[in-house]
C-alpha cells in the first residue's frame, strides 16, 4: 500500500518535469514576446504625445485614422501581393537546390557552401550590395544587359520594378537559408521508399510526387510558416534602397509601421500598424498550417 502510495507520487511529480524543461522558453516568450505585445496595443489606446510623452485614452481612433488612410490600404494590398509571390518562390528555389545538392561528393559540399554563402550576410550588407549591382546608373546588372545589346532597367527606381527587385535581393539571402532546412528532410527520407517505387516502375517525377513531396510535408509546413513570418518582417531592403517608393510600390507595412512611429513621431499610429501586421501574419500561419494539415492527411 505504501509503495503503491510512493508510485502515485513520483508519477504526479514526473508529470511536471517536461515542464520544468520548457520553462525558460516560457518565460523568455511572456518576458520578449507576449507582454511587449499586450504594452504595444495598450499604448494604441493611449498614445503619448510625441513632444510632452502625456499619455491620453483615444479608444479605438489610432485603427480609424489607419483605416482611413488610403497609403495604409495601399501597403495592405503591397505586402500581400509581396508574401504571394515571394513565399512561394524561396521555397521552391529552396527546395531545387537542396535537391541539387543532396548527393555525397566534394562538388555538392562546394556547391553547398556557394549556394549558403549568402546567408552569412546581413540583409543590411546585402542591400547595399544590390543596390550597387541594381543601379540604374552605371550598374553591373544594366552592364551585363547592354552587352548582351538588351535595353537597361530601371529596377529599385521603376514602380513596375522595385518589388520584383526586392524579391530577388530577399531570395538571394534567404534561399540558402531554407535549403539547409530541405536537405535535414531530405535525408530523414528511407531509401527504401524509392527502391520500392522504381520497383513498381516509377520515373523520376513520379518518386518527387509520391514519395518525396509526401515526407516532406512537415518540413515544408515548417519552411513555409518561417518563411512568410520572416518577409512579412522585411525592413532593410525598403528602407535602405527605396523608402516605400517609388510610388508606394515597396511601401511594406513594417516599413510603413517604423515611418510613422520615428519618422512622423506618430508612435500610436506606428503601434497600431505593428499590430495590424502581426493580426495578417497570424492570418497568413493559420491558413498555411491548415492548409499543410490537409495534405498530410490525403
Amino acid at each position: 500500500m505504501a509503495l503503491a502510495v510512493v508510485n502515485s507520487s513520483l508519477r504526479r511529480r514526473e508529470r511536471f518535469v517536461p515542464y520544468l524543461f520548457i520553462l525558460p522558453a516560457l518565460i523568455g516568450l511572456l518576458t520578449f514576446e507576449i507582454s511587449p505585445f499586450f504594452e504595444a496595443f495598450s499604448e494604441t489606446l493611449n498614445p503619448p504625445n510625441a513632444i510632452t510623452g502625456i499619455t491620453h485614452f483615444v479608444g479605438l481612433g489610432e485603427y480609424r485614422v489607419l483605416f482611413s488612410d488610403p497609403n495604409f490600404t495601399h501597403s495592405i494590398l503591397v505586402t500581400l501581393l509581396f508574401a504571394a509571390l515571394v513565399n512561394p518562390i524561396q521555397v521552391a528555389i529552396s527546395l531545387l537546390l537542396a535537391l541539387a545538392v543532396l548527393k555525397k561528393g566534394v562538388r555538392s559540399s562546394i556547391f553547398r557552401v556557394l549556394y549558403f554563402l549568402p546567408v552569412g550576410s546581413s540583409l543590411t550588407v546585402a542591400s547595399v550590395i544590390w543596390g550597387v549591382i541594381l543601379s540604374p546608373n552605371g550598374g553591373l546588372a544594366n552592364g551585363l544587359l547592354n552587352a548582351a545589346h538588351l535595353p537597361s532597367q530601371q529596377f529599385f527606381s521603376s514602380p513596375h520594378e522595385a518589388l520584383w527587385s526586392i524579391i530577388l535581393l530577399a531570395s538571394w539571402n534567404g534561399c540558402g537559408y531554407w535549403m539547409v532546412f530541405f536537405l535535414a528532410g531530405l535525408n530523414e527520407i528511407d531509401p527504401l521508399l524509392y527502391e520500392a517505387a522504381s520497383v513498381d516502375g516509377a520515373g523520376v517525377m513520379a518518386k518527387f510526387f509520391h514519395v518525396t513531396m509526401p515526407s516532406l510535408t512537415r518540413m515544408m509546413a515548417f519552411v513555409f510558416v518561417a518563411d512568410t513570418v520572416s518577409n512579412f518582417l522585411l525592413f532593410a531592403p525598403v528602407f535602405i534602397l527605396t523608402e516605400g517608393g517609388p510610388s508606394g510600390s515597396t511601401n511594406l507595412l513594417m516599413y510603413y509601421a517604423y515611418a510613422h512611429a520615428f519618422a512622423d513621431n506618430e508612435l500610436g499610429l506606428g503601434l497600431a500598424a505593428s499590430i495590424i501586421l502581426l493580426i495578417v501574419v497570424m492570418a497568413f500561419v493559420i491558413v498555411e498550417l491548415r492548409m499543410m494539415r490537409g495534405e498530410a492527411v490525403e
